[in-house]
């Protein structure tokens, strides 16, 4: 196993503005799994206007992905307990790579490139040990395996690189899973959820906790802020019928912050939010929830409910310059609260940014 220091040292600066190569397939603004009417699997790129700038074949279900910085490239994560994720030449289809998970490992369907592109992080299960890991690759070498280095926690999910470049946030959802077991969630009375800072060698800078009372809140999803603020989405594993808040706020060096829509329509929520968002001016904050069909917009400087917006099987967002961007199983996408298009495809959970 390569060291921590050089496991991460890809971390170095360098922009993340978008560069000609997504240019050359359509400039797409995001990457989106989905599912074709032929029942095909697949990965889209989608541009904000809601048109599909490429669709390229997938094995089975994804659920994220990740863009490659410098060039129309993207790695395809299988949804959890999938154990391979593909490299893919978007311009064409072509699959550069197929990273397969090592022995006692899966992945938990997200990645995230270092700033300059050189490197890949996955997060993962060690699940023989019960703890979760971040994979690290070499994209320069065929995505060749370097090493994994400690997720701070069980069941990492989403993981973004901080606004700085030179760090990792990452949601340990706190649920244990066992292939063998498929998706069964095997430690519920005990999970404890957590946000982790790991800095460039790997260490462990900083973890927030939920309160002890919403130890059964999984962290999953994560949006960032250029000043740092770290937003989580939740899913609630705890009893039925409970209405906990499921979108957190945190800076480095204070606790999470909870917040709740009025609870008239907190409720609709169904204590799950698939997807988390802020708006690129910074002002607003927003979750999905498939389960309840609204997004939920809340002001992120007060942390003031705004409005929920209807919408069924809504689960991606995205920023906008001022507002979301949102994809639905149904094959609505469209600007929230503008227009909405028709897309001949059910998209999956997530929208990943391309050059943000």
């Amino acid at each position: 196993m390569v060291s921590r220091r050089r496991v991460l040292a890809g971390l170095a600066a360098s922009s993340l503005l978008p560069s000609a190569g997504w240019a050359s397939v359509g400039a797409p603004a995001f990457l989106s799994a989905a599912r074709a009417p032929d029942g095909q699997f697949v990965l889209t790129g989608l541009t904000e206007t809601g048109d599909i700038s490429f669709t390229i074949p997938l094995p089975a279900r994804g659920h994220a992905a990740a863009a490659q910085p410098t060039r129309a490239e993207a790695v395809a994560f299988a949804r959890r307990p999938g154990t391979f994720a593909l490299a893919l030449d978007c311009r064409d289809g072509t699959v550069l790579a197929r990273l397969n998970a090592p022995e006692g490992r899966h992945f938990y369907g997200h990645g995230a490139f270092s700033p300059d592109g050189t490197q890949l992080f996955t997060t993962e299960n060690d699940y023989e040990a019960g703890l979760g890991v971040i994979g690290v690759w070499d994209v320069a070498a065929g995505y060749k395996r370097l090493g994994e280095v400690s997720s701070g926690g069980i069941g990492p999910h989403e993981m973004r690189l901080m606004p700085d470049g030179q760090s990792l946030v990452v949601a340990n959802g706190g649920i244990e899973t066992h292939p063998d077991m498929g998706r069964a969630k095997l430690n519920i009375p005990t999970m404890a959820p957590n946000l982790t800072y790991l800095d460039f060698s790997g260490a462990i800078v900083e973890t927030a906790s939920l309160p002890v009372a919403f130890h059964k809140n999984s962290i999953r999803h994560l949006a960032l802020h250029s000043d740092g603020t770290v937003a989580l989405a939740m899913q609630w594993q705890g009893a039925e019928g409970a209405a906990p808040p499921l979108l957190g706020l945190h800076r480095r060096g204070g606790p999470i912050t909870l917040l709740a829509a009025p609870e008239r329509l907190h409720g609709a929520l169904d204590g799950y939010a698939g997807s988390v968002a802020i708006s690129g001016d910074g002002r607003e904050v927003a979750i999905t929830s498939p389960r309840g069909g609204v997004v939920h917009v809340f002001d992120l400087a007060s942390g003031t409910f705004l409005r929920g917006v209807e919408l069924e099987d809504v689960c991606g967002i995205g920023s906008r310059a001022a507002g979301f961007f949102f994809t639905t199983g149904t094959g609505a996408v469209g600007a929230l609260g503008d227009s909405v298009r028709q897309q001949p495809v059910q998209f999956d959970n997530h929208l990943v940014p391309i050059g943000t």
